[in-house]
This record gives C-alpha cells, structure tokens and sequence, in this order.
C-alpha cells in the first residue's frame, strides 16, 4: 500500500516544470548525498549528465540544464533566492567550472557534460544517468526518472523498495476512491479529517499547520507576484504577460488600497463580482502563477509545475468570492482534500505529462480542485468524489504539445481553463446525488491511464506533435 502524503503532492520548488526542472534538481542532489553516504563525495574529478527521453526533447524549454547544475551545485529548490538563478548558471558558463555539492570546484562545461540523448530508457520517458569519474581513474554511474510532480525513483530499486524507504503505513491506507469512501462513512468524517488523521501519523499537528501555511504562503505570493508583474516572458516565443493587465482592469473599479498580500486579498474582495468578473479573476489568478512558473520562479506543484495555478486559482475564488470569511482552517481543509484526490491519480494513473499527455497534470490538478472546492461548499465525501471525476472526465485525451519545449503556450491558458471547469464540476456535483452516478472516480482513473497508454508519445512532452509543431518559434 503506497501511502503518499499531502506534502508529497504539494512540493514548494522553481519553475518551469515539476518532472523536467523539480526533479532533475532532486535527482541531482540524491546522487550527491548517496555518493557521500558511499565515502565517494570527495573523490570526484568530474561529473557527465545524460538526459534521456523527454528530459532531452524538451529540456531545453523546460531548464532542465539549468536544474541539474544548480542541484549539483548544492542549492535548495525551496529556498535559493530565485533571483540569483541566472547569475549563478552565468557563473558555471563564465568559469567552466561548478561548486560540486557546494563543497570544492570541479570543471564543468555545459555544452560537453550535459548530454541530450534523444532515445528512451525502457523505465520512464524522463531518464537522467549521473556519471562520475573519480580521482583514481575509475567510472560511477547512477540512472534516475523523474515520474512526475517532483517524484524521483532510483532505476535498481523496485516500486516497492523505492515506498519502504520514504513512506510509512498511515492509519487508513487509501488506494482507491472507494477505500476513501468507506472510511468516510464508516467513521463519520469528512475526507479532510480522514487526511489529518493519517498526516498525524507522521507529523505533529503543529507542523502539519506550519507547512500547509507555507504551502499557501508561496502560492498566495506566486499569484501576487504574477499580477504585479509585467513584461514578455523568458523563452523566445515573446509571450505577453496577461494576469497584470487583467488584474489591473479589475482593480479599477475598486478604489481599495493595499500594500503587501493580505491586505491585497482583503482589498480584492471589495470589487464588482458579476459573472463575468468572476471569469476574468479566477483566470487571471491562475495565469499569475503560471506566468511566475515560466519565469523560473517559486511555486508550488499541484500536482505539477505545469498545472501549478488549477488549485491556488480555486482556493482563491473560494477566499476572495465565496467567502469573505473563510480562513485557515478553509485552507487547511481544501489542501488536505486536494492533496489526497491527486495521490489517488499517482497510485492508479500518473502525474507526468511525459506519460499521460496533459490529462494529468491539468486534468489531475482540475480534479483535485474541483473535489476540495465541493468540501469546502459543503458536499458530502460522495459529492467531493464525484465532482473530482466530472473534472477529469472533460480533460480525458489532453495532450501535451508544448511549443519550443516552453511551458508556456498552451499550458498557461490551460491552467485557466481547468480551474473554471473545476468550479464548474464542483456546482455540478453538489446539485447532485452521487447514488445515480454512472461513472465512479476509479473508473474514470483507471480510464485515464488507459487512454494515457494509448496515447501516441509525441503527444507526451515531447514537443514533436500537436500545436508544437504546428505553430514554431519563428511564428512568433
């Protein structure tokens, strides 16, 4: 039984991508602290990155380069200032050398030990090999895959062994969505409280309300941030930043002032929410953060960089629009609802787009928000299923096509467009009764991943179909 945490789902690291930017970092900095743990840190001459499968088709568009140097050179995606990313990658090109494991100088060449092989590893369409030559001549190697949302598996470790070493048994193991459904009715809770419970099983409740915050802290500010900021984004494809625009629009009608986040959320909900305006304030607020995201900055996997403004989008529609009182505890509540609907998508069909195309990172995240929404409204547990699979069941067969490799068109708008859909399916669900539902949430899952198999690869991250090759750079 894999037992996946909250805090698994909602990774804080930097843009633009979870599996091609968040992991590679990961992988990187695993492979230093196994070469420590293996007496080997300080033997190192020289290292060669191999990017594999998607990884090379689209890790250009999506930093990959820059990730591997900047986890090879010890810094933390959580909290490096995100500021300071470009000049320390100007730095590894100037010097031809890099800060291994922040800990003593080895030469590097971006150009000669960054390897973009385009062919697959059997395991995983987002294959990375670390290669070290030591002080005695002698050759190291370790192949890691980014699975999706920052996920980071071991190639010589089974599914299994890779669970036993990270997870511990929760209270109620939940595989499927009709185990969640059980617990809840058995112990008359509410699917939030069914998730607190198997979170204490491993934290203490103070650091689970700690981290949530923070959870929401750096999602409250990448919108912020997005809305604030103006320009062209980084990439080439000189796309036009959107939510600033759209933000200041909206904020005309109202004559609040504000001068750090909370008070800019208090000041939101003064303004004019008419249908239409609720459109534009739930769209710009998801464009923000996936403006931010494409920026190389912080943000917060939902389940992924890629779909990262579905669930801050809703959260703040139901912050700013639905309730004027809601607080904390709402917060808390719809992370732990969100966060549990997305493990049942990893466990059952995936998270990466290299895999399953777009259906699951937009459809996954539309799913997590459209469930969480319906708790928050008051929908019994059988509702808040009910409105995750309504969310996923019109994102079934999304590809992932992104332009140049960038994630930035389609996968913006997309993110405006699944966080409508999840309020939408989140009204839907609550109007209903969930005992005439014809399709359940497994099935819908179980029908992703088979549509995900069926899926052609270059629908998956790979940038060779789809939009990607039907509009270039050059038409730009």
């Amino acid at each position: 039984m894999e037992c996946i945490s909250v805090f698994d789902m909602l990774k804080i690291g930097v843009g633009p991508s979870s599996s091609h930017t968040l992991g590679p970092w990961r992988a990187a900095e695993r492979w230093i602290a196994e070469l420590k743990e293996n007496q080997q840190f300080n033997m190192v001459k020289s290292v060669r990155v191999d990017l594999y499968g998607s990884l090379s088709l689209t890790g250009k568009g999506h930093a990959t380069d820059y990730a591997v140097i900047l986890g090879l050179s010890g810094t933390d995606p959580e909290y490096i200032p995100v500021d300071s990313i470009h000049g320390l990658i100007e730095e590894v090109k100037k010097n031809g050398s890099l800060l291994f494991g922040d800990s003593f100088g080895i030469d590097f060449d971006m150009d000669q030990h960054i390897v973009f092989n385009r062919e697959f590893l059997p395991f995983h369409s987002n294959g990375i090999k670390f290669t070290a030559q030591l002080k005695d001549n002698t050759e190291i190697s370790e192949t890691y895959y980014s699975i999706g949302g920052g996920f980071v598996i071991k190639e010589n470790l089974s599914k299994t062994e890779e669970n036993l070493k990270i997870q511990q048994c929760f209270p109620f193991p939940i595989n499927l969505a009709s185990e969640l459904i059980d617990y809840c009715s058995d112990q008359q809770k509410k699917i939030s409280e069914i998730v607190w419970q198997n979170e204490l099983s491993i934290r203490e409740p103070e650091q689970i309300d700690a981290e949530l915050k923070r959870v929401w802290d750096t999602m409250l500010e990448c919108m912020y941030i997005g809305c604030h900021s103006e320009g062209t984004l980084p990439g080439g494809l000189n796309v036009r930043r959107r939510a600033f625009d759209a933000h200041k629009k909206l904020m005309e009608a109202s004559d609040a002032s504000y001068s750090d986040q909370e008070s800019w959320l208090q000041a939101i909900r003064k303004t004019e929410v008419k249908f239409r305006q609720i459109l534009k304030w739930v769209s710009c607020f998801a464009l923000a953060v996936n403006e931010v995201n494409a920026s190389l900055g912080r943000v917060v996997t939902a389940p992924t960089n890629g779909s990262a403004g579905v669930i801050p989008a809703v959260l703040m529609y139901y912050m700013v629009i639905e309730n004027h009182q809601a607080d904390f505890n709402h917060i808390r509540q719809f992370l732990l609802v969100a966060g549990e609907i997305g493990s049942l998508f990893k466990k059952g069909a995936t998270i990466s787009a290299a895999m399953g195309g777009c259906q699951a990172e937009i459809g996954v995240s539309s799913a997590m928000a459209a469930g969480a929404l319906t708790e928050l409204l008051g929908g019994t547990h059988e509702q808040v299923l009910m409105a995750s699979e309504i969310a996923m069941e019109h994102h079934l067969g999304l590809t992932c096509d992104p332009i140049g490799g960038l994630v930035q068109i389609p996968c913006i708008e997309r993110n405006a467009m699944g966080a409508i859909k999840a309020i939408n399916a989140a009204e839907l669900a609550i109007d209903s009764d969930p005992s005439h539902a014809k399709v359940p949430l497994d099935k819908v899952i179980a029908t992703m991943w088979e549509t995900a198999k069926d899926m052609n690869t270059k629908y998956k991250e790979t940038s060779e179909g789809g939009l990607a090759v039907g509009v270039h750079i050059s038409d730009c």
